[in-house]
């Protein structure tokens, strides 16, 4: 195909980027595509460098296994590794590409799923085999380069095995060996020192309740994760367990359809204090919700783990993953992520993946600019916003009445309804003050505008 790269690949070692130069901040005057305009790693917000509040992390997935197919389209992507022909060549030649990559874009942590990073092999001991196999080499290019893994995870639903499910199958061999890829990939991510883990239950729901005992399967959900809870302390694995909610697809009902639901079923079974949440934006969107809503609703509840930076087309009802390039979605995240005091041990993963017509290897390195860049405006708009306390008066000055008389009975719970019957037959109503949306989403513009 005309754009795929044509390297000599005699070894597995070989650049396979060498015409890419390292990618620089040259600030926002830059015209060259392959530069950042805002995300200058190392340049203090706050007390502490952009990188650190940012930790951006590769997905392995969407960045080197995806292949430019969707629900319409045969694959548009040829990557020079894929010519390679025996499964684990490609996949070592894959190591050698993330790598380089995530050197030249100055990218620190990557995620996986076990299934992205080796073959699967025609038994479990087998696949295993091949995971250890590719994992030596990871681990050695880690070494190598300093860079460090995120989180890890399993792939429980593309294999056929899965249709009706992982931990909520109705099939209980699937069940178990769903909760042997989790031991596998836990192992796995230990090893490599991964700071979180993550469980995504892509198939975890139904499709019709005609055929379906949901009590059973929440029921076995939860056995599931408490499996896992069980495992990261046999293992002596120190990182924050995650769940990522997700509606809709590929399920129709899915049991972790948004934060809400994810923290009731938590407190349900007793699991709250075990797991944080990886939001993701593009599920917001599926959910109904705005991206800042699902990360609010983690924030305040002390749930919010991790993100997954990417955005969805609203005119589509499926998960597009494209790279984000939002700017209000960007900031008003990052003020979110600030109010929190940070995301580490999370970060935000770039669970995003290119178009089908951007199929050249340049491409990756676009996106991945495009949405380091937007973040990193984001976080300087945001931190201003914080700064000038522009928001955070306003949300007082709104509540102020529960901070004296009356209100701050309520809140000390001092009254009950009889005492709120009597004091509103004597007080009646009282004036109402405007929210001033409009206002402030003027002035929210005004930073981003204006924000450098």
């Amino acid at each position: 195909m005309k754009g795929a790269l044509l390297l000599n690949i005699s070894t597995i070692d070989e650049a396979v980027f060498k015409d890419i130069p390292k990618i620089t901040y040259e600030g926002e005057g830059s015209t060259n595509p392959l530069s950042f305009k805002y995300y200058n790693a190392e340049e203090m917000i706050g007390g502490k460098p952009m990188k650190d509040h940012l930790r951006f992390a590769m997905s392995y997935w969407h960045t080197f296994t995806f292949k430019g197919m969707d629900p319409f389209g045969l694959p548009t992507m040829e990557r020079e590794w894929d010519s390679l022909g025996d499964p684990m060549t490609i996949a070592k030649r894959r190591v050698v590409a993330a790598f380089e990559f995530m050197q030249k874009l100055g990218i620190e942590y990557f995620c996986f799923h076990d299934v992205d990073i080796a073959p699967d092999g025609e038994t479990l001991e087998e696949t295993e085999r091949n995971l250890y196999e590719i994992v030596n080499l990871i681990e050695e290019k880690m070494k190598e380069t300093g860079i460090k893994l995120l989180w890890g995870t399993t792939n429980a639903f593309s294999h056929q095995r899965f249709m009706h499910g992982a931990a909520t199958s109705c099939h209980a061999n699937v069940f178990a060996r769903a909760a042997a890829q989790v031991k596998i990939a836990m192992d796995i991510t230990k090893r490599l020192g991964g700071e979180n883990y993550v469980l995504w239950g892509g198939r975890e729901g139904y499709e019709t309740l005609l055929n379906t005992d949901t009590k059973l399967e929440l029921d076995n959900f939860a056995r599931f994760l408490k499996m896992v809870v069980d495992y990261k302390y046999e293992i002596g694995f120190t990182g924050q367990l995650l769940i990522e909610p997700k509606p809709k697809e590929p399920t129709k009902h899915q049991y972790d359809f948004d934060t809400a639901t994810v923290l009731g079923f938590l407190r349900h079974y007793g699991l709250e204090k075990e797991f944080k949440l990886n939001i993701e934006a593009n599920h917001a969107t599926l959910a109904g919700h705005t991206f800042q809503h699902e990360l609010n609703m983690a924030r305040i509840h002390n749930a919010l783990g991790s993100i997954d930076a990417n955005q969805g087309d609203l005119l589509l009802g499926w998960d597009t993953d494209q790279f984000p390039t939002n700017i209000y979605d960007a900031t008003m995240a990052m003020y979110e992520v600030l109010k929190q005091g940070g995301i580490a041990p999370g970060g935000l993963n770039f669970d995003a993946k290119v178009r089908r017509a951007s199929f050249e290897p340049e491409d990756l390195f676009f996106a991945y600019i495009a949405g380091m860049d937007t973040f990193a405006k984001g976080l300087r708009v945001a931190h201003k916003l914080l700064e000038d306390r522009v928001l955070e008066d306003v949300i007082e000055k709104r509540y102020e009445s529960y901070t004296s008389g009356i209100g701050q009975e309520i809140i000390d719970g001092k009254v009950g309804l009889s005492d709120l019957y009597q004091y509103a037959l004597e007080h009646g109503d009282s004036k109402l003050s405007s929210g001033r949306q409009e206002m402030l989403e003027s002035i929210v513009n005004s930073y981003i505008f204006r924000t450098k």
